[in-house]
């Protein structure tokens, strides 16, 4: 038998060595969060582990562990057989659970008996998390960031994934949060992450970014819909160089109404998401856009939503907190479209190779 123990610091920095990263918790546990690029195999599923933590709690720990155990053994069997059969004597798994105990250390004894070098996470998920949070802060202090700024509709985001498409480091946070950051900003289908969920994506995209470029991110606010950006990272872009992306209105409003299609479609949905803006903009002003909506008055509505919502908040965040903003470079693309953020991207990678002009 070939059992290791590491340590959730080394397994940070080793992901790359094994073959595979095994979760053994239940499906909901791995949904929630799991380590980059891990596969689930349940030890006990999601309906085994209520009821034997039930069996736990009202009859004893010993009849819960026997039953356990019987639920385990027959559900590792199945993972052997569709799994592990076609697997070389080298293969080297690395596997965990939500401490690092019996759920883990089941599937590892096993493997471990069939003749694989198995090594497992000391204090599983748990202690991984732990160690991965503050990692989170040692990689943002290693790490250059080019802010780009610009109000709602400047095409930030197009800008980012042209810069991506050209090669230069990206760090779009609102693609990992799955939502666009505004009230208006939930993407119908698109479910967001937990907190823990969005800390991981957050940290295995840092950890892929090289020291010697900048990485590019847009302005986002401290929350992006219901996920928290982590508080190294928020305070390091509000300290960093900045670009303000400059966009005439009507072309704001076109990139908007493209952007939004979906909300366009779905006129209902959009008049329900307006109705979060009563209690600032006052019910007069909120019937009166919603109006402009059910009548298909898209750019008159967008366009006040701009003026008189979005950009008054937006210009008095950006001033109060991203320090550099008034050294900040204006960039601008000829337009909305996608070609013409391909444009501007290719020319500020040409015009400033290391990203950290901002005069």
């Amino acid at each position: 038998m070939s059992i290791i123990f590491l340590v959730a610091t080394d397994a940070m920095t080793r992901l790359a060595e094994f073959d595979i990263v095994i979760d053994a918790r239940s499906e909901d546990e791995f949904a929630n969060d799991h380590l980059p690029h891990a596969v689930n195999w349940p030890t006990l599923n999601n309906d085994e582990r209520r009821d034997m933590g039930t069996l736990y709690k009202q009859v004893n720990p010993f009849e819960a562990r026997k039953r356990g155990a019987a639920l385990a053994a027959r559900r590792i069997a199945g993972h052997i057989d569709h799994e592990v059969m076609d697997k070389p004597k080298h293969w080297k798994p690395l596997i965990y659970c939500w401490r690092g105990g019996q759920r883990s250390g089941a599937l590892a004894l096993i493997l471990g008996q069939i003749g694989f070098q198995v090594t497992l996470i000391e204090g599983g998920y748990k202690a991984f998390r732990a160690a991965m949070v503050q990692d989170i802060a040692r990689w943002v202090s290693s790490l250059h960031f080019q802010v780009v700024c610009g109000p709602t509709g400047s095409g930030k985001t197009r800008l980012l994934q042209a810069l991506a498409t050209q090669g230069a480091q990206v760090l779009d946070m609102e693609n990992l949060a799955g939502h666009r950051s505004s009230v208006l900003g939930a993407i119908p289908g698109i479910q967001q992450p937990s907190q823990k969920r969005f800390d991981t994506l957050i940290w295995d995209a840092l950890r892929s970014f090289s020291q010697d470029q900048p990485v590019f991110v847009e302005s986002e606010s401290k929350k992006i819909g219901n996920v928290s950006v982590p508080a190294a990272l928020i305070d390091a872009m509000r300290m960093s160089a900045c670009l303000n992306v400059h966009l005439p209105d009507d072309e704001r409003v076109a990139l908007l109404i493209e952007d939004y299609d979906a909300l366009v479609r779905y006129v209902d949905d959009f008049c329900n998401r307006l109705s979060l803006l009563t209690a600032i903009k006052g019910r007069c002003v909120v019937e009166n856009w919603q109006a402009q909506a059910r009548s298909g008055q898209w750019e008159t509505v967008v366009q006040n939503l701009l003026t008189h919502h979005y950009d008054p908040a937006y210009w008095q965040s950006i001033h109060r907190n991203f320090v550099q903003f008034n050294n900040s470079k204006t960039i601008a693309p000829n337009d909305h479209s996608m070609r013409a953020m391909a444009d501007l991207a290719h020319q500020l990678l040409m015009s400033a190779p290391d990203g950290c002009d901002s005069k």
